[in-house]
């Protein structure tokens, strides 16, 4: 399924978003991780401190950035060696959260997913949010 874009990559700015969700499926995070655009823009995010929430493959993109070292993540079970690979701790789990990160494995844990993403998500602005970055 194709949508059409509203904003292009190069007009994007991190600055004007609070948070950001990365696709699942395997094509997409297979673009996004190969264009130097799209990881700096992800890389903002996590420099920023601010909330991002990745399913199936989307930690892809977050490998490129860097910000998996240290972290305990899952993804899609065949992304386990890539994760493990650049520093993650790796777990099979439906959904895991590790300081501005929410990460599940496929479709079926969507609803668990959904959960903690708008839990993350809500605590943009919060009090003591900014501490956290």
């Amino acid at each position: 399924m194709k949508f059409p874009v509203d904003l292009k990559l190069d007009e994007a700015k991190p600055e004007d978003f609070d948070a950001l969700l990365l696709p699942g499926g395997v094509i997409n995070p297979d673009a996004l991780r190969i264009e130097p655009k799209a990881v700096a823009f992800v890389k903002a995010f996590f420099d920023a401190g601010k909330p991002v929430a990745s399913i199936c493959h989307g930690p892809w993109t977050i490998i490129e950035t860097g910000a998996a070292r240290g972290r305990r993540m899952t993804s899609w079970p065949s992304l386990k060696r890539e994760l493990t690979n650049a520093g993650a701790d790796w777990v099979d789990e439906e959904v895991t959260v590790d300081r501005n990160l929410v990460a599940s494995r496929k479709p079926e844990d969507i609803p668990a997913f959904n959960a903690k993403m708008i839990e993350l998500f809500s605590q943009v602005g919060a009090p003591g949010r900014a501490a956290r970055r």
